[in-house]
């Protein structure tokens, strides 16, 4: 389990803080001044837990250690599920491609479909957290609420599995300053992705799978979802038009999916 250290800009935000707090207190005539300087560094923190991506609120997992990517390996990571009707179809279409993906599940849906999470283990895949119920407003939590949903799915998850998830993904990516020390005291992994193709509103397979695709190479994180799918004009799930493409892909770019 690693040490929680805040990342240099919760450090500078402390001290923000402190300097600002300290300024009002033995100059009042100084307020507009450190009340500009709260305000900015909060629009930081805030942006800063905007952009899924980023590490300014710390570890963020983007994409794989390079000896994985000297490898080929890629990951395909499939969130919100697992669904009933969509996530069987992803297991077959994996298994004929003897591909292995990493499945974020959430842990209410994990708990109302036990038998899928066994099946998604028993094929060799990896079952990882995304929190208990994907509340929208996961990002406006505090610490202690946020601390009881990653834990509560971290339970969840790993009296379904045996196995207790080694990785965290936020809901939409979305995240504050709680998190890191959160997902320390859970011996848990932020991961997001290298890139996504919005494959939850974006039902044009083409489209998905261009995204995806564009520069595609070993270490990317590729996301897509088997819960709450966009749907194709002819009403298929997207995720089930693009898989097989995705992965021929791969394959014909000399690249390996494996667990995350």
């Amino acid at each position: 389990m690693r040490n929680w250290r805040p990342s240099p800009t919760l450090q500078a935000s402390a001290l923000v803080h402190a300097g600002a707090l300290a300024g009002m207190l033995f100059e009042p005539g100084s307020w507009p001044t450190a009340a500009g300087a709260l305000a900015a560094n909060h629009v930081l923190l805030t942006a800063a837990g905007l952009l899924p991506r980023s590490t300014l609120l710390g570890p963020n997992l983007t994409r794989l250690p390079a000896d994985a990517a000297a490898r080929g390996e890629v990951v395909i990571s499939i969130d919100d599920g697992p669904d009933p009707e969509i996530t069987p179809r992803v297991l077959d279409q994996l298994d004929a491609a003897g591909a292995r993906a990493s499945f974020f599940c959430i842990g209410q849906r994990a708990t109302a479909h036990p038998g899928l999470v066994r099946d998604i283990i028993a094929r060799g895949h990896t079952i990882e957290n995304h929190s208990e119920h994907h509340w929208k407003r996961f990002s406006t939590l505090g610490p202690g609420a946020m601390a009881r949903e990653v834990a509560a799915a971290q339970a969840s998850l790993a009296a379904l599995t045996g196995r207790r998830p080694r990785y965290f993904r936020a809901p939409a990516g979305l995240r504050n300053p709680f998190l890191d020390l959160v997902l320390t005291r859970l011996d848990l992994q932020l991961a997001s992705w290298t890139r996504r193709a919005y494959d939850t509103r974006n039902g044009d397979p083409a489209n998905v799978l261009a995204r995806l695709t564009r520069g595609l190479a070993g270490g990317d994180i590729l996301l897509l979802h088997d819960g709450n799918a966009a749907r194709t004009p002819a009403g298929q799930a997207v995720i089930l038009e693009v898989l097989p493409a995705l992965l021929d892909r791969i394959r014909a770019a000399g690249l390996r999916p494996v667990c995350l």
